[in-house]
């Protein structure tokens, strides 16, 4: 039996991507689209300008855009995904939640709120159960599940990999296509021929963002993990897929094979969007590259390579789609979790 889902934000590139997503999904039914009061009342192929490589789903093009607000979203909608700006979320995804609603959120406000779980499922999946905390101390038959920000998302498999080992500190300095900022986000005159050192609030969100990912649900309380992460970010001009350069350091001894064994190893889960294997891991000391390994497991992959002992720990690179596995792809495997553990 399907669930009936909407999308708040249909039109913004996050919004497409989950559109491409959950039209053909076994398990959810689009039966509402939302975005802006210009684009209320148009149907969606009029209101979109469709910028996804495959052609905008005939069915899902005919559905008239409402606006963004608990009245106009049909009873029948069990389950929300959302792709707001974070100012716009802060207010539209509460309003939702105390509504009744349940939002898979890949908006960047709240991430770090005490009784809002942030999720990867192959991850911290336990850490769902923080909705009940939610809900009790807000009130609200609704709830809101966020997914990380897309360089995060990229990094913590590979560190909930290495953990075992007793992860203690980590520097990563990462390659940012140019899709993470949105269609409108480089103009072209700023990125051709050159590489952004800086990407306004990244590099704090990895910082924290790691550290509540890999932390401890005790059915009460959330403990943030007390690993030490330094983050510098970089866009550069590929179009998708973050390339990224990780030290770890750990408080017992690991070797390159362990490394590779460990995050080979590391386990993924029976959901519909989730790959198999989760990390994919290169011998060759080249790869990933973004062009060539992006799309692995419909872009729901994490890619290694490049594996080396340093004098204190060990480097290696990662790869993830940041649109796919780090934006619209998180939100819906965070929804097929919602899902298949009844928080509906």
């Amino acid at each position: 039996m399907s669930t009936t889902v909407g999308i708040l934000g249909a039109t913004g590139a996050v919004g497409q991507r989950l559109v491409q997503l959950l039209d053909p999904h076994p398990d959810f039914e689009i039966g509402a689209l939302t975005a802006s009061a210009e684009s209320a009342g148009r149907a969606y192929r009029d209101a979109a300008k469709w910028r996804i490589g495959t052609p905008i789903p005939e069915d899902v093009g005919e559905i008239t855009v409402s606006e963004t607000d608990p009245e106009a979203v049909p009873d029948e909608v069990d389950l929300l995904f959302s792709s707001l700006p974070s100012g716009v979320g802060e207010r539209v995804e509460r309003a939702f939640c105390e509504a009744g609603y349940v939002v898979s959120s890949n908006s960047s406000n709240a991430r770090m709120a005490d009784d809002v779980p942030l999720v990867i499922p192959e991850v911290n999946h336990d850490h769902l159960d923080l909705l009940e905390v939610q809900r009790e101390s807000r009130g609200w038959d609704g709830a809101l599940v966020k997914n990380p920000n897309c360089s995060t998302i990229t990094m913590v498999p590979t560190l909930k990999a290495l953990d075992a080992y007793g992860l203690s500190r980590v520097h990563v300095a990462t390659l940012q296509a140019v899709s993470g900022a949105g269609y409108s986000g480089v103009t072209s005159m700023e990125i051709i021929d050159n590489v952004i050192p800086h990407i306004g609030g990244e590099e704090p969100k990895m910082e924290t963002e790691t550290r509540k990912l890999l932390g401890s649900f005790d059915g009460a309380e959330l403990s943030h993990h007390e690993v030490e992460v330094s983050a510098s970010c970089n866009r550069v001009p590929t179009l998708d897929g973050h390339l990224e350069n990780v030290w770890a350091e750990t408080e017992e001894e690991l070797s390159v094979e362990e490394a590779k064994a460990a995050m080979r190893e590391a386990p993924s889960l029976s959901l519909h969007s989730s790959p198999d294997p989760l990390i994919h891991v290169f011998d060759d000391p080249d790869r990933p590259q973004p062009r060539l390994d992006r799309e692995r497991e419909e872009g729901m992959q994490v890619t290694v390579g490049g594996i080396r002992e340093t004098v204190s720990g060990i480097q290696y690179n990662c790869l993830a789609h940041n649109t796919l596995r780090g934006a619209a792809g998180a939100s819906v495997l965070n929804g097929e979790l919602l899902v298949s553990e009844s928080y509906l």
